[in-house]
This record gives C-alpha cells, sequence and structure tokens, in this order.
C-alpha cells in the first residue's frame, strides 16, 4: 500500500521548507548587508538589487513570506480554536488569499 499525502502533510512540509528558506535569506541578506561600508558602495548594490533578476528574486522571497505567514495564522487557528474539522478548508483558504496578494505584489512591483 502507498502512502498519500494528503492536507496537512503538505502544509506541514511546506510550512517547514518556507521557514527554511527565510532563514537562509536572513543570513545572505545579513552577510551582504555587513559587507557595505561606505555610500558608494552601498549605492551600487541597491543598483544591482533593482535590476529584473532580483525583483523576481523578491517577489519569490515575498511569495515564501505570504505563504509562511498566512499558514502559521492557519496553525494558530486550529491550535487554539478548535480548528482542525476546517483544516482543509483553511488550507485552501491560505493558497487563495495567497495567490491574490502575490498577484496584487506583482502588479506593484513591476508596474
Amino acid at each position: 500500500m502507498r502512502y498519500v499525502k494528503h492536507y496537512g502533510t503538505w502544509a506541514y512540509i511546506l510550512h517547514r521548507l518556507t521557514g527554511l528558506a527565510l532563514t537562509a535569506y536572513i543570513m545572505i541578506h545579513i552577510y551582504l548587508v555587513s559587507g557595505v561600508h561606505d555610500p558608494e558602495s552601498f549605492q551600487e548594490e541597491m543598483a544591482l538589487f533593482k535590476s529584473l533578476p532580483f525583483k523576481l528574486l523578491e517577489w519569490g522571497l515575498f511569495s515564501v513570506l505570504i505563504f509562511h505567514a498566512l499558514n502559521g495564522i492557519r496553525i494558530f487557528i486550529i491550535d487554539y480554536f478548535n480548528g482542525a474539522r476546517y483544516h482543509k478548508q483553511l488550507f485552501t483558504a491560505v493558497w487563495i488569499v495567497g495567490l491574490i496578494l502575490f498577484g496584487a505584489m506583482g502588479l506593484l512591483m513591476f508596474s
């Protein structure tokens, strides 16, 4: 018999992976910013971060952040408001709200 991953399992896995991704981002961010000591190098680095590839990466970072935050709210509701019987609907709501916010952020960033 084959094990099938359900809503709760995917929510758990994705929550852990997004947490790791956010931790990695913070470490990289601290490393990059700590190397900037004078205003000229700061402006050069900021110009690099305004390029299209970095904007796409930033948009991806937003998707990771928004999923992690919304799923954290879902976990809070399940734990403290007896929401376990609605976990599938809550997980679906996380995806719907997340996709709406992801699209809205894309419009803001690229328009």
